[in-house]
Parts: structure tokens; C-alpha cells; sequence
């Protein structure tokens, strides 16, 4: 994930903030030095970390900090304030005008995604009640018409193409077309090139006087490092840009792009791509990613992307059979397609305040669920519903059926059996005199770390329950 060893090096720094009882000026100067060269090496623009670090250090120092009961959180929540201002201190949305149809001219090089990209734009916009419309107006890439035709597919919006034409035609004519057919987003997906060249901007350009597009958002890839910035700044000189989309976020790149380009060119970053599928792909904000690169998770992420992928009415069904001790096998196969929609595990745990570093050398194995899913699927209707009736002959059976061994299924009976006692416990013990959890365990359930639900396990392999076990390997 992008960001982890800038994230683990402040963490450090403010560990060794946070010792100290009381502050000098000499502490934070050093603190500042260490947050300088973490910074730089995570391929942040010199001239933005040295004026991150100037507008810190200022604020940081003064008498309000160094005499304050706990100065080390104060200077934390400096930089927390100083990274989401770098980074554009409010979410920025796209140009909707008053009268249909948004047009979205997406623009980038060869190989930073654009066209996959587009896709995930319009899925995402589509889910948010507009009806977009994609448009290959990239006519020199091999298989690029074909590529959008696939990508559109999948995310369940119309491409509209009309071969390798001129790209000026095939925009004119879908213009139209968007018109006719009440297409209120028509997101244009125009030709990139191995490196930045005359004919690219030119006929960007005409495209721009031709479509007059209400937002023209610059795909860069973030695996490049400074080299995005200076692309964008590029694009951004010859072509006027509006917005950047950052792909490939979801990468082990040190994310310095992220934290420079608004500073560079004063364009905002308003989208980024957090992995292959075309879910994985979010609206960014500023303070959320502030608040990851400090270790301190990304709790409303989570709760969005939980929200648009499970049902309430299920929820609430499902958190009455637990209540009740009812939960099952099907409950559990509910529960882990549920949690595959949300995105990696990887990623999920991320998002947990505290967790994300101590995953950094965990290798996550997802293919849990595939095998999890497999033995559920070889049970009987009677066996999901009461898995203790499960004796040798119907084990060795499941295994079979499923392509996995005895040793698997008792496995997976044994992590069952703990969940359901898990469950039990917080549905009974954790209630209060009127029937709602109290305190005492809402107090326990908040502080719970890590390791905390790794002992309630009983320790061996990592696992979490909901999740599949033996996902974490020992």
C-alpha cells in the first residue's frame, strides 16, 4: 500500500515525541529533520517539504505547543492539519453544470491506466444515480476500442465507438448521441502516448475547443513518482486540466506524488484507483488520507464502502441470528461474499486504526475465501444449518466434494465454533439491564487491538472473526 514507509517512519518520530514529558525546541527541530527526510524519500517534491516542514515547525514551536499537557499529540495534530492543507483541505467534486450533459475529457500517457479508469468513473458515478456514457476516442492504441467495449461491459454503461476515425468525428457524434439517448455524463476516452508530444497536445486541444468539456481530468500513474507532478504540470501548462485522477494508489509506491501535486500545479486530486477491480476506486479525500499516512486508519472509507455493498435488511437480519445464536454456515458464506465485495483484506484492514502497520509483512492469503466458500458449498442444507451433526464419514465427504482435505474442515468447524462463542458472548454478556450493550463492553470493544482479538482466538494463526481462518499465516 502507498505510503507505508512514510507512514512507518513518522510513526517512529512521534513515538519519540510522545516519551517526552515535556518539549524543547531542540526536540522538535530534530522531530522536524526526521519528518524532512522521511518526506524526501518518499519521493515528495524538495521545494513542498521544505515549505511542509517551514509552515510545521513554525506552528509547532510555539508556546502554546511546547507548554501544553501533551505537547507531543499537539504536534501530531499539526502535521495532521499541515498534510490535509498540502493536500487540499476540503474534498474536491466534479464541475456538474446546471444543464446536462457533464462532459469529462480523461487525459493521460500510455500505460497509466486512463482507459480502466474511465470505466471505474462511470461505474462509480452510475451508482450515484447519473447516466453516463463512455466514448473511445482513443483510435491509435491496438485493442483500445476493445479494451473500453470490455471495461464498459463490466461496469454496465454504454460505449459508444465508431472504429478508428477521425477522433474529432467519433467526439461530434457522440455528443449527439448523449443528447438523444439523456446521457447526463459523457466521459471522453482520448489517445495517450509513450511521453508527451506535440500531436498528443494538439489534437487534445481541438478536442477541448470541440467538446468544451466541464471537467478535464488528467490520469497519472502513482508508481511514477515525481515524474506524475511533472506531468501533470505539463499537461496542465499546455492544456489547462481541472483535476487529477492518481492511479495504482494501491501499490507499494512511497506516494510522494499524492502529497505534491496540488502543491505543483494547484490542481486537486479528486479520484484515486486502489486496485485492479473496477470497485476499487474511491472519491479522495484529503483529511481520510491524512489520516492514513499517520497511522490513524480510515474508519469513514470503511463505513462507506460496508454501506454500498451490504444491505441493511440483511444486516439487521443477520445481527438478529447472531443475537439470538442462531448464526450458521450460510450465515458465514453470506458474510465472506459480503466482505470480498468490499475490496481486498489487505486493504479492509487498512482502513483500522493501528492495523495497517502491523500488516506490513503479513502476506495476506485470500485465497481463504475461495477454499472457505468451497467447503460450505459441499455441505448439505442440514449440515450448514447445525454443523455439529458433521461426523467422519460426512467430513471426509466435504473434503472431497471441495478439493480440500479432513484437516480443512475441522478447521474450519473449530474457527465456527469459536465464533459462535465469541458471539454469544457479546450478544448475552455484553448487554446491559435494557437489553442494549453496556458500557463497560462498548469500552472494551473500542480499545480492542490487534492482538487483543488474536489471544481471544487463543493465539496460533492471526484470525479475526468473520474472516476466514488461517487468512493470516503464523
Amino acid at each position: 500500500m502507498a505510503f507505508e514507509g512514510l507512514s512507518d517512519k513518522l510513526g517512529r518520530v512521534f513515538k519519540k515525541l510522545k516519551s517526552h514529558g515535556k518539549l524543547t525546541e531542540s526536540d522538535v527541530k530534530e522531530a522536524m529533520r526526521e519528518v524532512r527526510m522521511a518526506l524526501l524519500e518518499a519521493d515528495v517534491s524538495y521545494k513542498v517539504v521544505k515549505d511542509f516542514v517551514a509552515k510545521v515547525s513554525e506552528r509547532a514551536v510555539g508556546n502554546e505547543v511546547l507548554t501544553s499537557l501533551t505537547p507531543g499529540q499537539q504536534v501530531i495534530k499539526i502535521v495532521n492539519e499541515e498534510l490535509c492543507a498540502l493536500m487540499g483541505s476540503d474534498h474536491a467534486r466534479i464541475n456538474f453544470p446546471s444543464k446536462p450533459p457533464c462532459v469529462i475529457m480523461m487525459c493521460g500517457l500510455q500505460g497509466s491506466g486512463k482507459t480502466t479508469h474511465a470505466a471505474k468513473l462511470a461505474k462509480l458515478l452510475k451508482k450515484e444515480g447519473h447516466y453516463p456514457l463512455l466514448v473511445a476516442c482513443d483510435i491509435y492504441r491496438p485493442a483500445a476500442i476493445n479494451q473500453l467495449q470490455v471495461v464498459g461491459e463490466r461496469a454496465g454503461v454504454k460505449v459508444f465507438e465508431m472504429g478508428q476515425i477521425s477522433p474529432m468525428i467519433i467526439a461530434k457524434e457522440a455528443m449527439k448521441y448523449g443528447k438523444d439517448h439523456g446521457n447526463d455524463v459523457i466521459i471522453i476516452d482520448t489517445a495517450g502516448r509513450l511521453h508527451i508530444d506535440e500531436a498528443l497536445m494538439d489534437e487534445l486541444k481541438e478536442l477541448k475547443k470541440l467538446t468544451n468539456p466541464n471537467e478535464i481530468m488528467l490520469v497519472v500513474d502513482a508508481m511514477t513518482g515525481q515524474d506524475a507532478v511533472n506531468v501533470a504540470k505539463a499537461f496542465d501548462d499546455a492544456l489547462g486540466i481541472d483535476s487529477v485522477l492518481m492511479s495504482k494508489l494501491d501499490s507499494d509506491t512511497r506516494g510522494g506524488a499524492a502529497l505534491s501535486v496540488l502543491a505543483v500545479t494547484g490542481k486537486p486530486i479528486k479520484y484515486v484507483g486502489m486496485g485492479e477491480k473496477l470497485d476499487e476506486f474511491e472519491q479522495f479525500h484529503p483529511e481520510r488520507m491524512a489520516s492514513r499516512i499517520l497511522g490513524m486508519g480510515d474508519v469513514l472509507t470503511l463505513i462507506e464502502k460496508a454501506e454500498s455493498t451490504v444491505d441493511i435488511k440483511d444486516a439487521e437480519r443477520l445481527a438478529k441470528r447472531m443475537e439470538q445464536n442462531q448464526f450458521d454456515m450460510n450465515d458465514l458464506l453470506e458474510q465472506l461474499q459480503q466482505i470480498k465485495k468490499m475490496g481486498s483484506i489487505q486493504s479492509i484492514l487498512g482502513m483500522l486504526p493501528g492495523v495497517g502497520g502491523k500488516l506490513k509483512d503479513v502476506d495476506v492469503d485470500e485465497r481463504q475465501f475461495t477454499r472457505i466458500e468451497a467447503l460450505i458449498t459441499s455441505m448439505t442444507p442440514a449440515e450448514r444449518r447445525k454443523p455439529s451433526i458433521i461426523n467422519p464419514s460426512r467430513k471426509r465427504r466435504i473434503a472431497a466434494g471441495s478439493g480440500n482435505k479432513v484437516e480443512d474442515v475441522n478447521r474450519l468447524l473449530k474457527q465456527f465454533e469459536q465464533m459462535q462463542k465469541m458471539m454469544k458472548q457479546m450478544g448475552g454478556a455484553a448487554k446491559g439491564k435494557n437489553g442494549k450493550m453496556s458500557r463497560r463492553t462498548m469500552k472494551k470493544l473500542a480499545g480492542m487491538k490487534l492482538d487483543d482479538l488474536q489471544n481471544m482466538q487463543g493465539g496460533g494463526n492471526m484470525n479475526i472473526p468473520g474472516l476466514p481462518p488461517g487468512i493470516f499465516p503464523k
